[in-house]
C-alpha cells in the first residue's frame, strides 16, 4: 500500500524500476529517518540515540568512508585523499549501495547531515531512498558556534560530548576523550553561511514530513521531542475514499451531521432509514419483510 501511494505522489518516469527500487529499500514498519542541522547542532548524538533507541542503523559521511567496504568506497576515499569536495552523484550512490544491504532493509537507518542541499534531495529521491521522518536541529549560530570549539570525542564508543554542556560523569570516559579535527572558527562561520544558503530548498522539498527541533536546550528534551515525531504516522498525501459511520441515538443528529459532511467534502450519504423506507415503497421482497416493523413505528 506505501508503495502504490508513493506511486500515485511522485509520479517516476519509470514506474517499474521505482517499485523495484522501492521494494529493495523499504520496510514499512522499519524506520526511515533523517538527521539534519547545521554543524554543532548535535546531529550524531541524535543519530546514535536513535539508533539505540529504534535498533536501527546509522548512515553518516564519516561511517561511509571509513566503516563500510562498499564498491564505492575507494573512489571516495581518493577525492578525500586528494582534499577535493567528493561529487553528490558519488554520495548519493554510495547511500544507495549501503541502504540496500539486509540490515538497512530489516532494521531501518537513520541518515545523518544528508541531504545537504536540493541536487543531493532530489538525487536520493530519484533513487527510491524516501524518508518517513525529517528531523531539522535548529539553534542561535552564536550557541553553535560556542558547541563547535567545547566538542570531545570518545574514541571507542564514538560518542560526542562538550566541556560546558555535556560532560560524562564516569572518569573512565572522560581519561579518554580527544579533541576532534574540527572546525575554525572562520571555517565555521563559512559553513554555517552555506547551510542557511541551501537549506531552505531542502525544507520546500521534505516540509510534509520534517520537523525542526530546538536544539538548544536540555538533551533529555531534545531527544524525547525527537523520538515523539519519530514514532508518529503522517497521513498520506495519495488519493483515498474516505468511509465514515455516523452512531448515536434517536434525536442525536446523525442525519444532520451526515449531511453537511457530503456536502463538504462530495461524498455519497446513505441513509438506512431512507433506504428502507424506499424498499418498503418499491415493494420489494425486503420491502415486504421490514414493512411490519416500519408500520410499528421501529426505527
Amino acid at each position: 500500500q506505501n508503495m502504490l501511494e508513493e506511486l500515485l505522489i511522485h509520479k517516476p518516469d519509470d514506474p517499474i524500476q521505482y517499485m523495484i527500487n522501492h521494494l529493495k529499500h523499504n520496510n514499512d514498519d522499519a524506520p526511515r529517518i533523517c538527521v539534519l542541522g547545521p554543524p554543532a547542532s548535535g546531529k550524531t548524538t541524535v543519530a546514535m540515540w536513535l539508533c539505540k533507541r529504534l535498533d536501527a542503523i546509522r548512515i553518516s559521511r564519516e561511517t561511509l568512508l571509513f566503516k563500510e567496504i562498499l564498491a564505492l568506497t575507494k573512489e571516495a576515499k581518493a577525492y578525500k585523499e586528494r582534499k577535493q569536495k567528493i561529487p553528490n552523484a558519488l554520495w548519493a550512490n554510495l547511500i544507495q549501495e549501503r541502504l540496500s544491504n539486509v540490515d538497512c532493509i530489516k532494521q531501518g537507518w537513520i541518515l545523518e547531515g544528508f541531504p545537504e542541499n536540493q541536487e543531493q534531495a532530489w538525487m536520493l529521491q530519484s533513487s527510491g531512498i524516501i524518508p518517513r521522518h525529517v528531523v531539522v536541529l535548529c539553534a542561535p549560530d552564536t550557541v553553535l558556534i560556542e558547541r563547535n570549539s567545547g566538542k570531545r570525542l570518545d574514541p571507542v564508543t564514538e560518542e560526542v560530548y562538550h566541556t560546558t554542556f555535556d560532560w560524562p560523569s564516569d572518569p573512565l570516559v572522560q581519561q579518554r576523550l580527544v579533541e576532534p579535527e574540527d572546525l575554525s572558527e572562520q571555517e565555521m562561520s563559512t559553513k554555517l553561511l552555506e547551510y542557511h544558503r541551501n537549506f531552505p530548498e531542502v525544507f520546500q522539498i521534505y516540509q510534509k514530513i520534517l520537523k525542526s527541533i530546538n536544539a538548544d536546550q536540555p538533551c533529555v528534551d531534545v531527544l524525547s521531542q525527537v523520538l515523539t515525531f519519530v514514532q508518529t504516522r503522517h497521513r498520506s498525501a495519495a488519493p483515498f475514499t474516505p468511509r465514515i459511520l455516523f452512531c448515536g441515538p434517536p434525536g442525536s443528529g446523525k442525519s444532520l451531521q451526515a449531511a453537511l459532511i457530503a456536502q463538504k467534502y462530495s461524498v455519497v450519504n446513505i441513509c438506512c432509514g431512507q433506504l428502507l423506507k424506499e424498499a418498503v415503497a418499491e415493494k420489494t421482497k425486503l420491502g415486504e419483510l421490514v414493512k411490519p416493523y416500519i408500520d410499528n413505528g421501529y426505527p
